[in-house]
């Protein structure tokens, strides 16, 4: 009778490792599916409200077309924030680059420095650090551009554009001129502000970057 039990039990604790053993190669499972989503290297999008997507959902935004648009090649991953300026920038790369550990950063700022006037000196060197930080974190760098509206005055205007191909050539990192290249004279292509883009310009944004991307090497 004890060795009937014995067997019995032996039987039965076989049969709950097979069960268990399926229940832990299955949550093995899910647990690597997220690991191998993020497998993918990623791209970085470091930027402002031109970037964060503004008056937008967050799908529509071009940061998220070029996300569909190179899956699954890259992840690319919006970092950007509403109203950022350069030093707000570099004073969180740090902790985007530590958290993301990005193959690419796509930096996109500058334009909030150049519409509140500040000193294109500080801006300048402050976008220096942040490339120099990219590449610290074994990141490559894409630098985005901006242009100012003519209001502004011709000569900071002309200065703040070439602010950012100065600093292409300084760093020796590719440079995309200008974000909105292609229909910044399309009023219809912006929202009431005029200064951000509609959903309607999004997917032009994206195939912009999606082509200065083939310049980082």
């Amino acid at each position: 009778m004890r060795q009937i039990a014995l067997s019995g039990w032996s039987s039965l604790a076989r049969l709950l490792t097979r069960r268990h053993s399926f229940k832990l190669r299955w949550l093995i499972a899910c647990w690597l599916m997220p690991l191998a989503a993020h497998a993918a290297p990623v791209i970085l999008v470091f930027g402002d409200s031109l970037s964060a997507g503004y008056g937008l959902t967050q799908q529509q935004s071009w940061v998220a077309l070029l996300g569909q648009k190179l899956a699954p090649a890259y992840q690319v991953i919006n970092a950007s924030v509403s109203g950022e300026t350069t030093a707000g920038g570099l004073s969180r790369l740090d902790a985007a680059l530590a958290q993301h550990k990005p193959a690419i950063v796509v930096l996109e700022l500058g334009a909030n420095d150049g519409l509140r006037g500040l000193p294109l000196k500080l801006s300048k060197r402050n976008l220096g650090s942040m490339i120099d930080k990219a590449r610290q974190a074994k990141a490559k760098v894409l630098l985005v551009g901006m242009q100012l509206p003519p209001n502004f005055g011709k000569s900071y205007s002309q200065q703040f554009a070439g602010m950012y191909s100065e600093l292409a050539q300084s760093h020796k990192v590719p440079l995309l001129p200008f974000l909105l290249d292609g229909f910044a004279d399309k009023p219809e292509w912006f929202q009431n502000d005029m200064i951000h883009p509609t959903a309607a310009a999004q997917p032009h944004i994206a195939n912009t970057v999606e082509r200065a991307l083939k310049q980082v090497k």
